[in-house]
């Protein structure tokens, strides 16, 4: 089969270039019609400014808040703002005591609740379960509530037979079953929930049903992973139902099989398995089969959005201690539009620099450096737009040191591709071989650099929190928009170029002339290698030259010698 021309190479990777970036945008339109994103980047917490909380924890009287506490807490707060897409964020601790946490722009209310959140999970055994009292509902449907009687004291707090386990209806008392009674779902506590190995007396989220709970079984502790998707039948198919799959560990999957294998021969609401989190009833299943994998799944009045605000919970774990939101103030840019304007007048002048030592050092060459620079800058901006409004992330004075620190990187891999064309033209090569000799040298170096950089970039966002992420981000996006470039527009470019009369005959202004390189012209575009690359050689062919005269002067010596002495024998004879 024969092989495709370099032109039609070249403009099969331009047409795969403007398919790319015909596909960002069309991807960024889609966000700006349907997803509320722009087509603009957001900017983060030192450029935009945004929302400030501040949590201080609660605790019994006297008692204090250790530094190892604060620091798991730090960190759990800190996994849950970046799952849900809010990038750039700062989470700090303040005065030993309080948590302050800093998010860009105005968060949703799913992301303050992440924040705000103890998820304290539990698993209990439905005890008792009915409708909610203390309240009354008028003729307009305005609930009021009722009066409540105080439990009489006097009724007792002991079980008259010990329970034998959790569903042991034993555990409800005299004076549970008053208290259960009189109990108003409208006046949950749910910073004062029973001690785990006592019954709980709490409601569904939505105050629909209430409840008597047996002691915990199932700490949320266990839980190993857990992520949120939409129920699908046997056959594969969805339901539209959104739910919480949860992965237990060794321990959690031992503990749910007993209790699921108990509350399976148990009936009616006995059979049932509340799911409770920060002290109210978020699910209670009715127990379908015992569950020995320890992969239990969550179902409910989820919606996308809550179902994974849990499982994002659920996945980080608990916090150590209870917080309670001391403020929520709105806070301004911490560096402000100045600072940006500056970064980017700073990222010009880079650019412009580089501009003209192109030109300067390439002639017109250069210009296939300038326009691969402004096709790097158009992919990175849609990129990084994309980014924005798809995953929440936001551009940093520290993202866009990033973005300027590329400028140089993608200019490298040009100059590096240029020298390796001029090489082979120095070689004696004419312009079109030398395209494609340059370039298979070429590659190597640029994708060995890159990968490189990209390495570093990987590594630093790993490692890193804040806007040093920030940065590393930036950096490894555009070292992969220079491979991309690099390879399908600006090596096509200088194949087009190479069929140009200008370039071709290495015009002056043209940056690829030979004799301004050092090659020696031989005829039909042909041209010698320079002098100073094939000294060697002709010194080695003047030696070889002079041998052979020598040679040559030795044997006719010799035979004007034998000639003469046959003669003289000859007159002799």
């Amino acid at each position: 089969m024969a092989k495709s021309s370099p032109v039609k190479k070249a403009w099969r990777s331009l047409t795969w270039l403007g398919v790319i970036i015909v596909g960002l945008i069309a991807l960024n339109a889609f966000g700006v019609l349907t997803q509320n994103g722009s087509w603009t980047p957001k900017l983060a917490l030192d450029l935009e400014g945004g929302t400030q909380i501040i949590l201080a924890p609660r605790v019994e009287s006297g008692a204090t808040v250790t530094s190892e506490q604060l620091t798991e807490a730090v960190g759990i707060i800190r996994q849950r703002v970046n799952s849900s897409g809010v990038s750039e964020a700062e989470v700090n601790t303040q005065g030993g005591r309080n948590i302050v946490v800093s998010i860009p722009g105005t968060p949703d209310d799913a992301t303050l609740e992440r924040i705000k959140s103890s998820a304290k999970l539990e698993f209990r055994a439905v005890l008792v379960a009915g409708q909610p009292s203390g309240q009354t509902v008028g003729a307009d449907g305005t609930a009021t509530p009722v009066p409540q009687a105080p439990v009489d004291p006097s009724l007792s707090t002991t079980p008259a037979v010990a329970p034998t386990n959790a569903s042991d209806l034993n555990y409800v008392t005299p004076a549970l079953q008053a208290e259960y009674d009189a109990f108003d779902c409208s006046k949950i506590n749910t910073t004062n929930v029973a001690p785990a190995d006592q019954p709980l007396i709490t409601c569904e989220t939505d105050g629909s049903v209430k409840y008597i709970l047996g002691p915990v079984e199932v700490d949320g502790s266990t839980i190993a992973d857990a992520t949120n998707g939409q129920v699908t039948t046997q056959n594969g198919a969805t339901t539209g139902e959104w739910a919480v799959n949860i992965v237990f560990n060794n321990d959690g999957t031992t503990k749910f099989a007993d209790v699921t294998t108990r509350l399976f021969d148990l009936t009616g609401v006995q059979n049932q398995f509340a799911i409770v989190l920060d002290g109210r009833v978020i699910s209670a299943p009715a127990t379908q089969g015992a569950i020995l994998d320890g992969k239990p799944q969550i179902t409910g009045s989820f919606d996308q959005d809550s179902s994974k605000a849990l499982a994002d919970q659920l996945k980080f774990g608990a916090l150590p201690i209870s917080f309670t939101v001391q403020s929520q103030d709105t806070i301004s840019a911490t560096l402000g539009s100045t600072q940006l304007v500056n970064g980017l007048i700073a990222g010009l002048i880079g650019l412009i620099l580089v501009v003209l030592y192109s030109l300067a050092q390439y002639r017109l060459l250069g210009l296939i450096t300038v326009a691969s620079l402004g096709v790097a800058a158009v992919i990175t901006y849609l990129l990084i737009t994309i980014l924005s409004w798809r995953e929440g992330y936001r551009l940093s004075l520290a993202g866009v040191a990033g973005l300027i620190v590329a400028i140089g990187i993608t200019a490298d891999s040009f100059i590096v591709y240029f020298e390796r064309v001029r090489d082979e033209l120095r070689d004696g090569r004419g312009l079109e071989s030398s395209v494609e000799a340059g370039w298979k040298r070429a590659f190597r170096t640029i994708v060995a650099s890159d990968v490189v950089n990209f390495l570093a970039a990987a590594v630093l966002f790993v490692l890193a929190v804040g806007n040093v992420r920030g940065f590393a981000l930036t950096l490894g996006l555009t070292t992969v928009v220079d491979l991309l470039v690099v390879s399908l527009f600006t090596h096509p470019m200088l194949q087009l170029v190479a069929q140009t009369k200008f370039f071709n005959e290495g015009h002056k202004l043209s940056g690829l002339d030979p004799r301004a390189l050092g090659a020696v012209y031989r005829g039909r575009a042909r041209f010698e290698p320079s002098a100073s690359m094939s000294a060697s050689k002709v010194s080695s062919s003047s030696k070889e030259a002079a041998k052979r005269q020598t040679i040559a002067e030795r044997k006719a010596s010799e035979l004007v010698s034998s000639s003469t002495e046959r003669s003289t024998n000859g007159k002799d004879s």
